[in-house]
């Protein structure tokens, strides 16, 4: 696929040449900091190396003095309390947190997972029923509940209290909760704003953890579930996140807890060190795989597991789901291109809307996304569920798909979401008239461009200036994710030398050896995915430009330094 390279801004050259010359690094790594909004030597310090003693104080959170109080006095008088959470991997993982810590202190406590399928996403009439049944007077919400209004006044009716714990966006009226933790909401003077939800659910146990006097230890021994829902939930990794992603993959390396040693086992994670594109794709998409494919509740199960025997038949079954998942979402992306590849007209239109009504609800997310690699461009992918069409939808870099669906919203039951993903869902009756005005709406407003992938590019670098320090250097730019993507570098007039092939079951893949013609006895180990149709140029001897990140690669117990590469141009 043609791509538009774009070479970020360097930032202001005096500072580079500054933070180059104080701490000690060749200018492309001073750039690459000045690029991240780091401009002095103490910045730089608190970059490379993360300290807990940085994390804000809890209590700077509106209302959580509030929140601690009320705990307290439910612990007090013997309370039952109801830990709720979504069903993805930020849910979960913040249900599993605050269960876990708080299952000693009080005397009765349970956890709950809407259905994707019968609930739907955050706080549900089933749920508080639930707790109403089940003798609940405080429920602690997590990952959700900043808009459910109307849900908290039918908790209040029936006698049971909320604290919420959300990240996202509020509405216009914050719900009537005992506490609302929300470091988006307005008055909230919390100092970091991106949190995950599983984030707001660890700065309460470390706000309980302070007033109780209890060791900073057993409140950061629960980092492997938050840095599992910083990497899951894609939350910029800046400031507090990164702090706690840092510590979060340490205790992830060394002693995770039962539950996501199990998953790292059946996972098959041979890596000597796992990062977040571990927990991304291998990690992450097991525990979402059990609320996409059966309940959110059995990961949960796994992830507050004390026994060994017991996460080891769990975590089976989860591995179970995401197979089914994996089988289910490959097959449903495979009939959506054919649907595509035999309507001519769908081919020409600028946004992609496709409905099945036996499609599986639980992946069309996945395939929305797959779909928007392949023909990028705004991708709508509808089912049927419960007598409605629903759907999820996905962006390309630029355009705003919220804006999109809103102006859709009469024809609309529901929808929700933000720039890049939202979901949907309408009566049936109305999904042509939804497709043709979507498209209306994206035709006129969207930038020719926009439906170009942009790569963006860091800095140009020559192969020779990469070496053990540079690299070493780089390393410490780690843990990446949004807002500290891994470097993306530009090299010019490079050829292979000779030794390069084309791997995969079609040869799909290029491995290459490359060197520049500056430094020819250099050569650098590089790999190509979805590439291999460049190779007939290459195998000529034609030089090329290459955009790529620098990666390690294992093999056979021994590290390699790599080349990974983005998009290729030829002169």
């Amino acid at each position: 696929m043609n791509k538009n390279w774009v070479i970020k801004s360097s930032g202001d050259e005096n500072v580079i040449s500054s933070l180059s010359r104080d701490l000690g690094i060749e200018r492309p790594l001073a750039q690459l900091l000045v690029q991240r909004g780091i401009t002095t030597f103490k910045e730089a310090k608190d970059f490379f190396r993360p300290d807990l003693s940085n994390l804000h104080d809890p209590f700077l959170m509106k209302d959580m003095d509030v929140a601690i109080q009320r705990i307290q006095d439910a612990i007090q008088a013997g309370e039952k309390v109801l830990v709720y959470g979504d069903y993805d991997v930020d849910g979960t993982t913040a249900v599993a947190l605050v269960y876990s810590f708080f299952k000693d202190h009080f005397k009765e406590i349970d956890y709950y997972i809407p259905d994707r399928y019968g609930e739907g996403y955050g706080v549900s009439l089933k749920g508080i029923d639930y707790a109403t049944e089940h003798g609940v007077s405080l429920i602690i919400a997590l990952d959700c509940g900043i808009k459910a209004v109307d849900k908290v006044d039918y908790a209040r009716e029936k006698g049971v209290e909320f604290i919420i714990c959300d990240h996202h966006n509020p509405g216009e009226r914050i719900p009537d909760a005992v506490a609302v933790l929300d470091p988006k909401q307005e008055g909230c003077n919390y100092p970091y704003k991106d949190l995950s939800g599983c984030g707001v659910g660890f700065k309460l146990i470390q706000a309980y953890g302070i007033k109780t006097g209890q060791t900073s230890e057993s409140i950061y021994d629960y980092l492997d579930l938050v840095v599992v829902s910083i990497a899951s939930d894609i939350v910029p990794i800046t400031g507090e996140n990164r702090i706690m992603a840092h510590f979060g993959l340490k205790k992830l390396n060394e002693s995770p807890s039962i539950g996501l040693k199990a998953i790292k086992e059946v996972a098959g994670i041979e890596k000597q060190y796992i990062d977040i594109e571990d927990i991304v794709f291998k990690i992450g998409p097991r525990i979402n795989a059990a609320g996409r494919m059966e309940s959110g509740k059995k990961s949960v199960d796994l992830l507050v597991c004390q026994n060994w025997k017991d996460a080891g038949v769990i975590s089976k079954k989860i591995d179970n789901f995401n197979l089914d998942r994996r089988n289910i979402d490959t097959e449903i992306t495979r009939q959506a291109i054919e649907m595509i590849q035999g309507d001519e007209t769908q081919k020409e239109l600028n946004a992609t809307v496709l409905y099945n009504p036996e499609w599986h609800k639980g992946v069309i997310g996945i395939v929305a996304s797959r779909l928007l690699d392949h023909y990028y461009k705004p991708t709508v992918i509808l089912t049927k569920s419960n007598g409605f069409v629903t759907g999820s939808a996905r962006s390309v870099s630029g355009f705003d798909l919220y804006q999109a669906i809103d102006s859709c919203s009469d024809l609309l039951e529901n929808f929700g979401g933000h720039k890049y993903a939202a979901g949907l869902t309408m009566k049936v009756q109305n999904l042509p008239k939804f497709r043709e005005r979507f498209e209306k709406f994206v035709s006129e407003t969207i930038d020719p461009d926009q439906l170009i992938p942009v790569v963006e590019i860091d800095t140009e670098l020559q192969l020779k200036d990469i070496n053990e320090k540079f690299f070493r250097i780089l390393k410490q730019f780690e843990p990446f994710g949004p807002e500290n993507i891994s470097p993306v570098f530009l090299s010019e007039n490079v050829v292979d030398n000779g030794y390069g092939r084309t791997v995969g079951n079609n040869g799909e893949h290029l491995k290459l050896t490359l060197i520049q013609e500056e430094n020819p006895f250099q050569v650098f180990p590089a790999i190509g995915f979805h590439q291999g149709n460049d190779f007939s140029k290459i195998n000529k001897g034609a030089p090329f430009d290459i955009c790529y990140q620098l990666m390690e690669n294992e093999f056979r117990g021994r590290t390699s330094l790599q080349i990974h590469l983005l998009n290729i141009k030829f002169d």
